[in-house]
């Protein structure tokens, strides 16, 4: 079998956000199970040159965008065994930033188009196309309008992943022809509520539309959570599928983490006391080995559920001895916050504004808890680092959260969660992890069923390639 994952993003050329890391570690574990897994994603200006450096040209070629003909340059790259296309035109992709430009939608129709006119040029025709979010949305739809009937297009199937319902690609109606050269018979697959909808039209056209999670894909059929496409994806449910990402337990592993201080395994944690307090040490915290440490590494958004700690933090460390240490950036009015807090409770609170990867390893290394609260959570992965590293997540039940984290309060689970959006409910949740970690033998056992977990990429490569299969 062989598929062509198509990404705007992926380790180790560029990243903005969790898409790369599935892109980065999906197509190895697939690799790793003999199915013959490639990338495609864009050159852009942003990846560095010793990446640029291990390129090989293959060729160029011309690609429709409505009316114009745009030049392509197709280059190929290996990382880990796997190979990369990467498609260059430097009027769209050499530019300082990979999204948020006026002209996004001209940007990626040329990208997805490029992705199917490429595939006579590489010498391997994928059995199947796995696009993912609003970018890459139009090929499913440009391969079924323009592709599918074509020599050497038989027999290929489309896959579409959500990872965020809420980036769906919307566009003016007038743009559809001169820029996304689609024609008016074909308008109804991408029109939605008066618009262009690019992800609407990858869930018309393609054979199966995935999430990043069980959970997840029962969510975005409510209105709540969907952004207005829960009428659609009710009636495409029959090709709907939510599938756990995973984390790549090579880079996150305590017992090899060039990050960390001291390392530690579930058979062998005592490493782990050493790491909290130099963890407590460099966040400027008390040196107090008893005290339990709650970590956070978070965007700094209402998304992330910070309205809730927004409330409950000030009285939780009035009234406990827990320490928290947090780690991110975002909107200005959770940084004042967090800054306040870190200003009201010195030695209590640590706070540090940005995103700092080696800080991030040290958090879920001397955390003994973390507070993971999202309001929406289509799949999240710190909630797996954190049970990697045994540090007991405490999460709202949504999305992967839902999926990767079960209540302990049975003696079987691996976390502590609560359901509704509510203040109080999460704080009850911390105070029965607080009363858990006083429990020093239970506690030991719950830390050791967590690092346990299995939510390696090997697990859902296995259900990825069960979907692919049965296309």
């Amino acid at each position: 079998m062989k598929v062509l994952y198509a990404s705007s993003e992926a380790l180790p050329f560029v990243a903005s956000g969790g898409l790369a890391d599935v892109a980065g570690s999906l197509p190895h574990a697939l690799r790793r199970r003999l199915v013959g897994c490639r990338v495609v994603l864009p050159l852009y200006g942003t990846i560095p040159q010793e990446l640029r450096d291990t390129m090989q040209f293959i060729t160029n070629i011309t690609v429709p965008v409505a009316w114009r003909r745009q030049y392509c340059g197709i280059f190929e790259a290996r990382h880990g065994g796997v190979i990369y296309y990467l498609l260059d035109n430097e009027y769209y992709f050499k530019r300082g930033s990979i999204y948020g430009h006026y002209d996004d939608g001209e940007r990626f129709a040329f990208f997805a188009r490029a992705i199917l006119e490429m595939l006579p040029h590489i010498g391997w025709k994928p059995d199947v196309i796995h696009c993912n979010d609003w970018q890459t949305a139009l090929t499913p739809v440009y391969f079924q309008t323009m592709y599918a009937n074509r020599e050497g297009y038989e027999n290929i199937k489309t896959v579409f992943t959500i990872h965020n319902i809420q980036y769906q690609g919307r566009y003016g109606i007038d743009i559809l022809e001169d820029v996304f050269g689609l024609s008016k018979d074909d308008a109804y697959l991408v029109e939605y509520n008066g618009d262009v909808n690019l992800m609407k039209g990858a869930i018309e056209c393609a054979h199966k539309v995935t999430t990043v999670s069980p959970t997840y894909a029962e969510e975005i059929l409510d209105p709540w959570f969907s952004y207005g496409l829960d009428p659609i994806l009710r009636e495409r449910s029959f090709k709907l599928q939510g599938i756990l990402n995973g984390i790549d337990v090579q880079l996150y592993d305590p017992e090899n983490d060039p990050m960390i201080l001291t390392p530690y395994s579930a058979d062998k944690p005592q490493g782990k006391a050493l790491n909290k307090a130099h963890l407590q040490s460099v966040m400027n915290l008390e040196q107090n080995p008893q005290a339990p440490l709650i970590g956070m590494v978070t965007r700094l958004v209402a998304q992330k559920g910070l309205d809730l700690v927004r409330v409950m933090l000030d009285e939780l460390l009035q009234t406990t001895d827990a320490q928290i240490a947090v780690l991110g950036s975002g909107d200005y009015e959770y940084e004042e916050f967090f800054r306040y807090i870190e200003g009201k409770y010195p030695g209590r609170a640590g706070v540090r504004i940005g995103f700092i990867p080696e800080l991030a390893h040290k958090i879920y290394a001397g955390s003994d808890i973390f507070l993971m609260p999202s309001k929406t959570e289509p799949c999240g992965l710190s909630q797996m680092v954190a049970l990697r590293y045994g540090s007991i997540p405490i999460v709202r039940e949504t999305g992967g959260l839902r999926d990767s984290v079960q209540d302990s309060g049975d003696g079987e689970g691996n976390g502590f969660t609560f359901r509704s959006y509510n203040a109080h409910d999460m704080g009850h949740a911390i105070r029965r992890a607080l009363m858990g970690y006083r429990d020093a033998e239970g506690w030991m056992t719950l830390t050791r069923r967590a690092m346990e977990c299995d939510n390696s990429w090997t697990r859902s490569a296995a259900e990825y390639i069960r979907m692919y299969k049965s296309l």
